[in-house]
């Protein structure tokens, strides 16, 4: 146990606390849940089990494959160097990359900007979003950044440049590896490995410690399951599982988290802690006092970059720089606060930042997908507004 955790006052959200007892182990197997409100530690809990087959009891500072939670963190670093003048949010990326020229259905090969491929709506698209085990993205060999393929990450671009563009840039949202081309992009601007500029401009400002794309301390590893019935089963090495009904899904490879050989995934290759997570999140919400960021590219990370367009599910919510952000939120049915951030990963985590209240929210879970999208998501949400309504 990391020995600064074990030395800080650990209190409980009374609503968080039944609820995980309710969720182990049927629907979690284990979860890390976190609550900052104005930077003060509202509640800390480790809850289930790390490994079922184990007995091994789940630990604040167990290490998660972040998945997706990967690209809040990713689009900090890029926008660190947009910051510096290295790079432009508005540029075609071509600058830097003038191979990556993607071509839509009438072969025009449009600009694609930074600022499309961090919001989702560059015209690019997943892999494992495809309906057909043949589309394109399969065609094309291109990896999401979690399984096993062995390629480097100017391959991989490489790859996704051969697929075609799904609409013209700037036009639509589409969830899409544009934050793995953008971990390009800063490469081929720097001259530096995508791990050097992670750790040199996010991880040694907030003193990270446990979040690379990979760690050598495996043991440390919380073990995936999958959701299912009665119980959740143990997540196997190459394992497909399909996030969304009618999509081809996403071949888990386990062994990323510890292969150094494995190109960094800007947008899912982290390995991390949720307290790690929280540092980063909490330092985007009080900006002024980090000084992570300018605040004016944090106020472009909170505003949606298509107006009403973003996630289909659920209502109400737009994205803006790396995460969603809320739009509406009677049509969310939440009580989160217009202008909140929220966004997720596959291996079953949800976060999310209510700015107006101060308040910032870290679920990592061992659990697909109940811990991404499952009922437990909103669930936790509503038990975190309940107990600090109770003790304002």
């Amino acid at each position: 146990m990391n020995a600064a955790l074990s030395l800080e006052p650990v209190p409980v959200l009374p609503s968080v606390q039944r609820l995980q007892q309710q969720v182990h182990p049927q629907r979690l197997v284990g979860a890390v849940v976190l609550v900052r409100q104005h930077g003060v530690l509202r509640h800390a809990s480790a809850t289930g089990l790390a490994d079922r087959e184990s007995s091994i009891p789940m630990r604040r500072d167990h290490l998660f494959r972040l998945a997706s939670v990967s690209k809040p963190l990713l689009t900090t670093v890029i926008l660190r160097l947009v910051a510096e003048g290295v790079l432009d949010l508005d540029a075609p990326v071509q600058r830097w990359l003038p191979q990556f020229r993607p071509a839509l259905a009438d072969g025009r090969t449009p600009p694609i900007s930074l600022r499309q491929l961090l919001s989702h709506s560059s015209g690019l698209g997943y892999r494992f979003l495809e309906a057909d085990a043949d589309g394109p993205y399969a065609q094309a060999g291109v990896s999401d950044g979690m399984d096993a393929n062995p390629l480097t990450l100017a391959e991989n671009v490489r790859r996704i440049a051969q697929a075609p563009l799904l609409f013209e840039p700037g036009s639509q949202w589409l969830y899409s590896l544009g934050v793995d081309v953008a971990g390009a992009v800063a490469e081929a601007a720097t001259g530096e490995a995508l791990q050097a500029l992670f750790a040199r401009l996010l991880a040694a400002p907030l003193g990270l410690r446990d979040t690379a794309f990979v760690t050598t301390d495996g043991a440390r590893l919380a073990t995936p399951y999958v959701t299912g019935t009665p119980q959740p089963h143990r997540l196997q090495e190459g394992e497909v599982v399909a996030p969304f009904e009618g999509t081809v899904g996403i071949a888990y490879s386990l062994a990323r988290a510890t292969d150094a050989s494995r190109f960094p995934s800007a947008g899912a290759g982290l390995v991390g802690s949720a307290d790690e997570v929280m540092t980063v999140l909490e330092a985007l919400r009080d900006v002024q006092a980090s000084q992570l960021l300018p605040p004016a590219l944090v106020a472009q990370m909170g505003t949606p970059q298509l107006g009403e367009q973003g996630p289909p599910e659920p209502a109400g919510w737009g994205f803006g720089l790396g995460f969603a952000v809320l739009r509406d939120a009677a049509a969310s049915g939440t009580p989160q606060q217009v202008g909140t951030w929220r966004w997720g990963g596959a291996y079953g985590h949800s976060w999310f930042v209510d700015p107006a209240r101060g308040l910032s929210v870290v679920a990592l879970t061992n659990t697909l997908y109940e811990g991404m999208d499952g009922a437990f998501v909103d669930e936790l949400r509503d038990a975190v507004y309940a107990d600090l309504e109770t003790v304002r």
